[in-house]
């Protein structure tokens, strides 16, 4: 099979050496090409072209959460189709929701074994995305989540702490979301965001919006955290919102939050958060946040800046993922 292995340098948890060696067992069963991304968006480009060149059969990335989801807006450039590569991951990053969400290790060695032995297994499956189209920027398709308002703006400013030499670590997510929480406390009484369904009257006043393509929603540390639990690769698009976030309520739903599970082995999943401020839809398929004043948006944790409406669109059977 010819492929074409994504290496994102920069990643969190794999050092030269590491990646020496995973390129050397990834050899012995694909002909493999490597390139390593040098600024930001360039696995993107490499991705699209690949598809455009029709030389491979697989792009493997090997890097975290950013990395995976420019190689997936790369390869689905003209949409999805049976020409499109088929995508696999080795995870590199500090948290690898997308990865871990498939069911891979978290270890990018374990991971590298395990996605040898599909290959040999032939093993693969249809995975359904997201597509957020909002003016301004071009459509992004995302892997496990999308976000306007809160988190979104936490996520902005992880951002900004790495930018300034900061590591990316579950700690630093959670000083900076109670940092945010402190400084934005108009937002969080009158939350400027509404989510627009077709057929239902606006939901309005949400302070956060998040939109789930699969669960969990995201991870501390091994503990996974979801907000959809019944969110699904295999469905459309869920979306949980807060239209009020005072302390007592925040602290009781993030409680209920870190209590659900997604399904066990009989297919069952906890109902997930609910109260009076709680907002949930499951199995979307189109809808649209507005907000009031620019809002923090961001996709598979890349913050894309503030955006007034962003649209939503679940797309089922997208992709084809090496599992």
């Amino acid at each position: 099979m010819r492929a074409l292995l994504v290496v994102n340098p920069k990643a969190t948890t794999t050092s030269g050496r590491t990646r020496d060696v995973l390129i050397h067992a990834l050899r012995s069963d694909l002909k493999l090409e490597v390139a390593q991304t040098q600024y930001r968006g360039h696995a993107r480009d490499l991705a699209r072209e690949a598809v455009e060149d029709g030389a491979v059969d697989l792009v493997v990335a090997l890097g975290g959460d950013g990395t995976v989801n420019e190689a997936v807006n790369g390869l689905l450039s003209h949409g999805p189709g049976e020409k499109v590569p088929r995508l696999a991951v080795v995870p590199g990053g500090s948290t690898n929701v997308f990865a871990r969400a498939l069911g891979l290790p978290n270890d990018p060695v374990e991971a590298t074994g395990a996605l040898l032995n599909a290959l040999e297994s032939r093993r693969e499956r249809p995975i359904g995305l997201g597509k957020a189209m909002t003016e301004g920027l071009p459509d992004r398709w995302f892997t496990f989540t999308a976000g306007l308002g809160f988190d979104a703006g936490v996520v902005g400013r992880v951002e900004e702490q790495r930018r300034a030499g900061r590591k990316s670590t579950h700690a630093l997510y959670v000083t900076q979301a109670l940092r945010h929480f402190v400084t934005q406390r108009e937002q969080r009484r009158s939350g400027p965001v509404s989510l627009q369904l077709a057929g239902r009257g606006p939901v309005s006043g949400l302070a956060l919006a998040i939109v789930s393509n699969t669960s969990p929603w995201t991870f501390l540390g091994n503990r996974p955290v979801y907000p959809s639990p019944l969110a699904s690769f295999d469905a459309d698009l869920d979306v949980f919102g807060i239209t009020r976030m005072t302390a007592f309520g925040t602290a009781r739903t993030v409680r209920q939050i870190l209590r659900s599970h997604g399904p066990s082995s009989d297919g069952a999943a906890s109902p997930g958060p609910s109260g009076k401020h709680v907002v949930s839809y499951h199995d979307v398929r189109h809808f649209t946040l507005v907000s009031e004043e620019p809002a923090p948006f961001q996709v598979d944790g890349d913050h894309l800046g503030s955006r007034s409406r962003v649209s939503f669109t679940g797309v089922r059977r997208a992709l084809r993922v090496i599992v």
